[in-house]
């Protein structure tokens, strides 16, 4: 959380870290720091022909690969598995990865459902760890693309 933490810092990005009970999930997140799942973000990381790429969406929100792979321009795009998670990305614990592409070092792909004004809560590399920012803050400092990705889940549709 340190290199994460320094590079808010560095970008004069202001946050608050926000401790909770382990979650893996964003909703599990969202439930144990008693918020709605919609301020929090979930990074989700896909492989494309040669490269991950990082989607992220609120945590309600389920993506919807064929939008992906039409993003992305490449219909054999797929959900990278957990072990190629765990392996390049071991400075955080699987299912915590933040939305920040400089440390992720790679691109990042933001669903447009993604909150653009006030704050966002997302993991900051630790299941019990999390960070709430200013999302004009967050996303205004880094180079990301903003797509549609998501499928909107609603009980509706269950």
């Amino acid at each position: 959380m340190t290199e994460l933490t320094e590079y808010l810092e560095r970008k004069g990005i202001g946050f608050e870290v926000l401790t909770h009970e382990r979650a893996f999930t964003g909703v599990a997140e969202a439930r144990a720091l008693g918020v709605d799942a919609h301020v929090v973000v979930k990074t989700v990381i896909v492989d494309t022909r040669d490269e991950h790429v990082a989607m992220v969406l609120p945590a309600e929100e389920h993506l919807d690969m064929k939008l992906v792979r039409e993003v992305l321009d490449d219909p054999q795009a797929k959900l990278a598995d957990e072990e190629e998670i765990v392996r390049d990305f071991a400075w955080c614990e699987p299912g915590a990865l933040p939305p920040i592409a400089p440390l992720l070092g790679v691109d990042v792909v933001i669903d447009p459902s993604v909150p653009d004004t006030g704050p966002v809560l997302f993991a900051a590399c630790r299941q019990t760890v999390s960070l709430k920012v200013e999302a004009d803050d967050l996303f205004g400092h880094q180079p990301v693309q903003f797509s549609q990705i998501s499928d909107v889940w609603s009980a509706a549709r269950a």
